[in-house]
């Protein structure tokens, strides 16, 4: 088999277009095109269709979809196929249109997400492509780098870690829970800037309560300021949609196991395109000094399935659409946070602005703490959630996704009401 027909054969196994015959998603979504996605967001009957297109254990209610999210059966299979045709192809395989590969798949996450296809790579997830960063920066000793409490503890350490070799300084900052404005929060991290600050690092979505931050604004002015900017998208893309070029950020780090439901061990990294050259690779690639976001790339040898399957879960939420996904997912989470917001003994620690949160909320129980909250949901209820309790934030965090029913949400709400009351 030669080159070019090896390439052509890939299309039949993820990087061509899905099908559903099973599902019917096709014809589903043909009989909905006229709908708009806020109205189609509470049409149970379509979303049950779309339930159908995943695997779900029946043991208990999974509200923890922020950690990982199941792959859809139809993304599984070809997931297999990859498995099964690059271990039939082997070596051949691995040194003939490995890279290649990986690259178109790329350039099809860049489209996706707006980036130039030279800006953006594969990684393992957001923790390896903002520790790429993160050591490869050129710090000097007395540089200052600024953080928040609510941003990810791997991270974080990531900064410490690295502040210890390299001599430059943290500043933490606390982040309201529910801000008056984007402006509050802007101005909260232009207050932390000196004349030492080389680099802000954001969430552009707070893992542990969901809080969506004003990125562009924050980018502008630090810019403004001769800063750069870093975004910890784990929980934003195909969650949320933006252009990452829009954001006008210099480093994105994004999980693509989170919402794009991709297999686990599947990130991206964008770096604004003459920003790489100054970053220093991690990992000493095959050749030095490669010019580009490729020189800091470099892995070893790691499980290109994984990789080729990112294409098929790419097809899954075109086709589904962003714009309806969205809207489903803000819904869910909007329907059940209306029904226990300002009832004694819960706190909601998410905005209640549906332009500040999206999937993602956190809840608490006064005087009970996360991890017996978490214990009791599941041991009780049957609910799988998990315990957040840091930067201020005592709860669990609810993550539903588009498979997720009103119903199992109901018995959240239930489930809470029953706690509040009995201070259980």
């Amino acid at each position: 088999m030669n080159k070019r027909s090896f390439l052509k054969q890939l299309s039949f196994f993820g990087l061509g277009g899905m099908a559903y015959p099973g599902l019917g998603l096709d014809e589903l979504l043909k009989s909905k095109v006229q709908t708009l996605p806020q109205d189609l967001a509470v049409d149970e009957e379509f979303w049950m269709q779309v339930r159908r297109a995943y695997k779900l254990k029946p043991d208990y209610i999974n509200l923890e979809n922020g950690y990982y999210n199941f792959l859809p059966e139809e993304v599984l299979e070809k997931y297999i196929q990859h498995l099964r045709e690059v271990n039939y192809q082997g070596a051949y395989y691995m040194r003939t249109v490995q890279w290649e590969n990986k690259a178109r798949v790329a350039k099809k996450l860049a489209d996706q997400f707006g980036a130039a296809a030279e800006e953006l790579v594969i990684t393992r997830n957001t923790t390896e492509s903002l520790d790429l960063i993160i050591s490869g920066y050129p710090w000097q000793t007395g540089d200052e780098v600024i953080f928040a409490t609510h941003d990810y503890s791997s991270i974080m350490n990531m900064f410490e870690l690295t502040a210890r070799r390299k001599g430059f300084n943290t500043k933490v900052l606390q982040v309201p829970l529910h801000p008056a404005s984007d402006e509050a929060i802007v101005s909260l991290y232009e207050a932390a800037i000196t004349a030492q600050t080389k680099l802000i690092m954001v969430s552009h979505m707070v893992n542990i309560t969901g809080q969506i931050l004003p990125i562009r604004k924050i980018c502008d002015m630090a810019h403004s300021h001769g800063v750069e900017v870093m975004v910890d998208g784990a929980h934003a893309i195909a969650h949320i949609q933006f252009s990452i070029r829009d954001l006008h950020c210099d480093y994105y780090g994004s999980s693509l196991h989170k919402w794009l439901g991709a297999p686990l061990g599947a990130g991206l990294l964008y770096v604004q395109q003459d920003k790489t050259d100054k970053i220093w690779p991690l990992l000493a690639p095959y050749e030095l000094d490669r010019e580009g976001i490729a020189n800091l790339n470099h892995v070893g040898t790691h499980p290109v399935a994984t990789d080729l399957a990112i294409a098929a879960a790419l097809d899954f939420y075109q086709q589904l659409g962003p714009e309806r996904k969205e809207a489903r997912l803000r819904y869910l989470q909007q329907y059940w946070t209306e029904k226990v917001r300002g009832i004694e003994g819960i706190k909601v620690n998410t905005p209640a602005q549906a332009e500040r949160a999206c999937a993602i909320a956190n809840v608490g129980i006064e005087g009970l703490p996360p991890a017996e909250m978490a214990k009791t949901l599941l041991e009780t209820y049957g609910i799988y959630t998990v315990a957040i309790a840091y930067a201020g934030v005592q709860g669990c965090r609810i993550t539903p996704n588009v498979y997720t029913t009103p119903r199992e949400l109901d018995q959240l709400v239930v489930a809470l009401k029953e706690m509040a009351l009995s201070g259980i």
